[in-house]
């Protein structure tokens, strides 16, 4: 049987692959990005779900409720702040269950969030993601808004264009404690055959 979790660590490796800490966990780096993505999505599935119609469906006219603009909130994840686009309906019902009202920390799902957009990923997988992100009792309804809501942007960022060279730097090196003239030296750095007594 295939361990599911062993299939994300792999799809994750292959996303990160050549991309330095930096261009992974800091300020503006793919972690953050794609945390802000997948989580402003999610809240528009709900919001789709709480209003019963899509954006500008010709439904949501008259219909009591609408959209009505969004109100950015800066939250904590496990890796960095994002700041996340919540959206607000007109009578101000919206209630958002992924990141809740006053909510300022989010779990740390930053290893499911790039499995979202690693490549070869299939609905169920999505879906089972998202009701991980969940962590509650969610009705299969929402979940399914949800996915549909996330599979769009997961599928358009899963197409991108990729550059043709990627290049990737190795370093390596040793240290070594020597003995000379029967003291021990902490070492200065790699060591030749000429730093050797007698040479070797």
């Amino acid at each position: 049987m295939v361990d599911k979790r062993d299939e994300a660590d792999k799809l994750i490796d292959e996303l990160i692959a050549g991309k330095t800490p930096e261009e992974i966990v800091g300020e503006g780096g793919l972690l953050q990005a794609l945390t802000k993505r997948v989580y402003e999505r999610a809240l528009e599935g709900e919001m789709t779900h709480h209003l019963g119609y899509p954006p500008k469906a010709p439904e949501g006219k008259n219909s009591g409720n609408s959209r009505n603009g969004k109100t950015s909130k800066r939250v904590k994840t496990g890796a960095a702040d994002v700041t996340l686009e919540i959206p607000r309906d007109r009578n101000g019902e919206f209630e958002p269950q992924l990141v809740k009202k006053h909510q300022r920390r989010l779990p740390g799902f930053d290893d499911k969030v790039l499995a979202l957009y690693a490549r070869g990923l299939t609905t169920r997988d999505i879906q089972g993601h998202l009701e991980e992100l969940y962590q509650s009792e969610v009705s299969p309804a929402l979940i399914s808004a949800v996915t549909d809501a996330v599979l769009d942007d997961v599928t358009v960022w899963q197409s991108r264009p990729l550059e043709a060279v990627y290049p990737i730097v190795y370093l390596d090196a040793i240290q070594l404690k020597m003995r000379q003239s029967g003291q021990s030296e902490e070492p200065g750095g790699l060591s030749g055959p000429g730093d050797h007594p007698g040479g070797v």
